[in-house]
């Protein structure tokens, strides 16, 4: 690749301990995918991976499995011509990557709802059926899958729609040549605009920070290529067309917010794989920027490895979201308590007529109108604001991109508003700086107390920064004993956590150690060496938000305290603690 493996480490930190990086071949391939897979039908085996670039890529016959009953529309979707969608599967465990560890430090700069869960693979897929009199069964069906740990699914989206096309009309060796465009690409460095070649075509994009503004999105600008090469620049790496997707439940946008926040069992029952995985993809991000901690699966088939898990009666439904096409789980999913029908998503002429939410008992079949079914009574009174502001925009022929951005805004204000004097509660459980001694272990973070929190909502509660008027008393309370708020507040106690060893690492390196050590037995000093030593591997280790001054000055006392002792210890001391 340009500039070699080094630059690309310096690209992602300066000062980072990953500088002498040397990259493997695939190493590059690997920070973007996990592999591509052909998934044809054969007669003998039905459907079946034929193809896995590249080669040595590992998957378990489990997810093999997986990865070929998802890579099909059901039979009953009847999708002529070429469709695109994606699924998410269980990842089988304990797998070893390598260049993991510079991909972790990517992670760290993402926004949470951004960040890869090691637990499952994406899979985005190309499916092509034509008609075909050649073949037996009188049809064309196959379909190229990208399986990655990354949620950019509109990256991958527009990927696909560049090669596949071309992949179905050539062969493997274009395959390969895909592979290995992909191999030469940048790692994916968040905040900087990368340039992805990718067969003649180079995508521009960026990937977002944790720093950014929760909202915006900096413009990709389409420079001017010198060469003859075209480039396209991607507006977002990972979002979805949030008003197509929610324009067959306009009307109950609230009140399915919600049931995204408060991690209900949801189930959308749509008549294909590109409506369920962008509905259940919409869905889970209409509460960012908090990060929805269930499972979610935009498209879900019986023969799932978790079928059974998740449609059981013997138990309430779980926390999650799964998106379905196969009119057998209008009977199997019968008793689960949210259920969105959606017809195929058009855009509208006008916006949908249905306003009541239906009851649970209309829904028979699949052939059910649209619209959402379920008993829950919202907490918060409606919104008739945005309402009539998105119906203004239908009647206008507003782009549908500026009724996403719109849709976007409402919920953002929406989550923030609720967010916030969470936020400004947790803040208050850390300790004091001036309760931080060097001497003595770092202070514990306070207790989170339940009736301590809603206090605190009278005086700075949501109605600072939102007009909604309902009970949100209650909706913090239910949302207290959801997925997401355990999840939510675990990444926030790691964070100050981390600040607490922070401070207390540069309190330490304030000391006169050199002093104090003179001071003290020679075994006192030996054990403070240890325990510097161990700081120092922490901070590394756990990559926490010290300068890195701070560590190199550390370093330095550690030296200096060394080099005062007698020389046998110099030895075993400047030997120990050091991996």
């Amino acid at each position: 690749g340009p500039g070699g493996a080094e630059a690309a480490a310096e690209d992602a930190e300066p000062e980072s301990p990953d500088q002498g990086l040397s990259l493997l071949p695939w190493d590059r391939f690997s920070a973007w995918l996990h592999c591509v897979c052909v998934v044809g039908f054969d007669l003998e085996l039905g459907q079946a991976v034929e193809v896995i670039h590249p080669p040595h890529s590992k998957l378990t016959d489990k997810e093999k499995t997986n990865i070929c009953y998802l890579s099909f529309p059901d039979s009953n979707s009847g999708c002529l011509g070429d469709t695109q969608f994606c699924f998410r599967f269980r990842r089988s465990p304990g797998r070893k990557v390598s260049f993991c560890c510079f991909l972790d430090q990517l992670d760290k700069e993402l926004p949470i709802y951004l960040k890869k869960d090691s637990a499952y693979y994406y899979g985005y897929v190309y499916f092509r059926q034509v008609r075909d009199k050649s073949l037996k069964r009188g049809y064309f069906q196959k379909s190229l899958v990208l399986i990655s740990k990354l949620p950019y699914v509109h990256l991958f989206r527009t990927m696909l729609k560049q090669i596949a096309p071309e992949y179905f009309e050539k062969s493997e060796a274009f395959l390969e040549a895909v592979c290995s465009d992909i191999d030469r690409w940048p790692p994916p460095v968040p905040g900087k605009v990368l340039q992805l070649p990718i067969m003649g075509v180079i995508m521009k994009l960026r990937i977002p920070t944790y720093r950014d503004k929760p909202g915006t999105t900096p413009i990709v600008q389409n420079m001017h290529q010198a060469d003859a090469q075209i480039s396209m620049a991607l507006p977002t790496v990972h979002e979805v067309d949030l008003f197509r997707c929610f324009c067959p439940v306009f009307f109950h946008i609230q009140m399915l917010w919600e049931l995204v926040l408060l991690g209900e069992p949801l189930v959308v029952m749509a008549p294909s794989p590109a409506e369920s995985s962008e509905t259940v993809l919409a869905l889970v991000s209409c509460i960012s920027p908090l990060k929805y901690c269930s499972d979610f699966r935009p498209y879900f088939t019986i023969h799932d490895s978790e079928f059974k898990e998740y449609t059981t009666r013997t138990q309430a439904p779980p926390s999650v979201i799964l998106g379905v096409t196969n009119p057998f789980f209008a009977k199997t999913l019968q008793h689960w308590p949210h259920i969105i029908r959606i017809g195929d998503i058009k855009l509208p002429g006008e916006v949908p007529k249905q306003v009541k939410v239906k009851k649970l008992k209309n829904l028979k079949t699949l052939d059910s109108k649209p619209g959402v079914y379920t008993s829950y009574k919202p907490y918060l009174n409606k919104d008739e604001e945005i309402v009539k502001q998105l119906q203004k925009g239908v009647q206008q022929k507003r782009p549908t991109e500026a009724q996403s951005v719109i849709l976007r805004r409402y919920f953002l204000e929406l989550t923030e508003s609720f967010i916030i004097p969470l936020e400004r509660y947790v803040a208050s459980l850390m300790p004091l700086q001036k309760c931080i001694s060097p001497w003595k272990s770092p202070p514990q973070l306070r207790q989170f107390s339940q009736d301590d929190f809603m206090k605190t909502l009278e005086k700075a509660g949501p109605q600072l920064t939102s007009g909604l008027k309902g009970d949100w008393i209650g909706l913090y309370r239910h949302f207290l004993k959801s997925p997401n708020f355990d999840g939510w507040f675990r990444s926030r106690q790691k964070e100050m956590t981390q600040k607490l060893e922070a401070l207390h690492l540069e309190a330490l390196c304030n000391e006169n150690l050199v002093f104090w050590s003179q001071k003290h037995t020679e075994v006192e000093t030996v054990d403070l060496v240890l325990k510097l030593k161990n700081k120092l591997l922490q901070a590394n280790r756990e990559h926490l938000p010290v300068k890195t001054d701070t560590l190199k000055k550390l370093q330095t006392h550690i030296n200096d305290i060394i080099l005062a002792l007698p020389d046998d210890l110099q030895d075993i001391l400047l030997k120990t603690g050091t991996t």
